[in-house]
């Protein structure tokens, strides 16, 4: 791929593939930004020219991987049931979704700070979400009343912290359970 004729999206999409792939491989520890400019098929300075290291196209690579399973799942409705189950289903993804795995099992020290330390772009568009569809909720009368922000970061926290603990309960919560229970967490706290 020659980076001075192609799409600056289509390179940036190159380079977080590529990464994705090695994280995927390899797990974090292990990428380097060499070998992510080899398999986009471009050079180490047009790497460079968009991110300052490793740790800045994981962060990039985050931010675009979970917004893209953010965008696929489709609500069903305003109402807080059909809230609740968006959230589920985004979460499933998210905890399900090869890159993120990888991450979260090989690497956990570099989710660390993501998930722990700071609001990532990635966290602040699922709270933008969240917010937008607890407002509808609100609006439809099956979310309870307060401030939709406030909410929408307890429901951030409740949903991340289980999908981070899936594999440690996994046996005391298959599946459904954990899909039923999370649901019923959710709704019980936005119940009016």
């Amino acid at each position: 791929m020659s980076s001075s004729n192609a799409d600056p999206q289509s390179v940036d999409d190159a380079i977080l593939d590529a990464a994705a792939e090695l994280i995927t491989q390899l797990g974090a520890r292990r990428t380097q930004l060499a070998e992510i400019a080899r398999r986009a098929g471009v050079s180490r300075p047009t790497v460079y020219r968009r991110w300052p290291d490793v740790r800045a196209v994981i962060g990039a690579l985050l931010t675009r991987e979970i917004a893209t399973t953010q965008e696929q799942v489709t609500r069903a409705g305003d109402d807080r049931e059909s809230v609740v189950a968006w959230i589920v289903e985004v979460a499933v993804r998210i905890r399900d979704h090869a890159v993120l795995g990888a991450l979260l099992h090989s690497d956990p020290e570099v989710l660390f700070e993501y998930v722990t330390e700071r609001l990532g772009t990635s966290q602040r568009g699922l709270l933008d979400a969240l917010c937008g569809a607890l407002v509808l909720g609100q609006r439809h009368g099956s979310v309870r009343a307060g401030e939709p922000t406030e909410l929408a970061a307890m429901v951030l926290l409740i949903a991340q912290s289980t999908v981070q603990s899936y594999r440690m309960v996994a046996q005391l919560l298959p599946e459904e359970a954990w899909r039923r229970e999370l649901a019923r967490a959710l709704n019980g706290y936005l119940a009016p």
